[in-house]
């Protein structure tokens, strides 16, 4: 690969960084808000480097050498062809982002096992209550005192395909970044699978399947009600929903 492309390759993963980070919210669908300024300072370097290799290359010393080398047939610049193919991921940052994760990757993966949790607070009188797909699982499998027995709850997430009746709630939680995402579920009961990855909100009951308060409790909702939402900023986490993204 000559050093003019390895200048662009340079430059091109370094705009992309930035016109990713700095003007859109697609960063969000690989790694956690809270890399961003990572993101933004690799891809200001990146683009100097790319700059800075540019304006060496340009310099009288370094042409000279350059026409040596051609002139001697011993010039060693070149790589294999697959080598262009690192343009791609370059050029895909400007002009096409990649999918986010979405139904497939939760159809093939298992639901989040929920920690330990010693002790619940109160839950709020409102109804229905706004609960976490996590927050509702944990209360289902561990509240001994089982105070979600009864409550009308709205969770949001995007519809995974289910196996067997019913479908699935999802959401995908970064950790860090996409290649360590988990997944919890909350299986769902009372109406047709929306098609896969739509946004909802639902709302309903614990599906009675279990002791509740135990961990043979289901992670189940009986649905009284859904209403399609736009996907949230912070769409890889299980946090109650913040602004729908632009």
């Amino acid at each position: 690969m000559k050093r003019t492309a390895q200048v662009l390759i340079l430059v091109l993963t370094g705009l992309g960084l930035l016109h990713t980070a700095l003007f859109t919210d697609l960063y969000l669908r690989y790694v956690k808000e809270g890399l961003r300024p990572l993101l933004i300072v690799s891809g200001a370097l990146l683009l100097l480097l790319g700059l800075a290799h540019a304006a060496l290359d340009r310099s009288p010393g370094d042409a000279e050498k350059h026409d040596h080398e051609h002139g001697h047939g011993h010039d060693h610049s070149t790589a294999p062809r697959i080598a262009w193919l690192l343009f791609l991921p370059a050029l895909s940052l400007l002009f096409y982002a990649p999918p986010a994760l979405g139904a497939y990757t939760a159809s093939h993966a298992g639901s989040e096992t929920v920690k330990q949790q010693k002790g619940f607070a109160a839950l709020p009188a409102t109804s229905p209550l706004p609960m976490t797909l996590t927050d509702f699982t944990t209360r289902v499998q561990q509240d001994k005192e089982r105070a979600i027995k009864g409550r009308s709850v709205e969770m949001t997430g995007f519809v995974t395909p289910g196996r067997g009746n019913g479908w699935d709630l999802t959401r995908i939680i970064f950790t860090c970044c996409a290649a360590d995402a988990q997944t919890v579920k909350v299986h769902m009961y009372g109406t047709p699978a929306p098609p896969a990855n739509t946004w909802l909100a639902v709302t309903g009951t614990w599906h009675t399947q279990g002791a509740l308060g135990t961990k043979t409790a289901a992670a189940a909702l009986d649905i009284h009600a859904t209403r399609p939402i736009a996907q949230p900023v912070n769409a890889f986490t299980d946090d109650l929903p913040l602004t729908p993204s632009r």
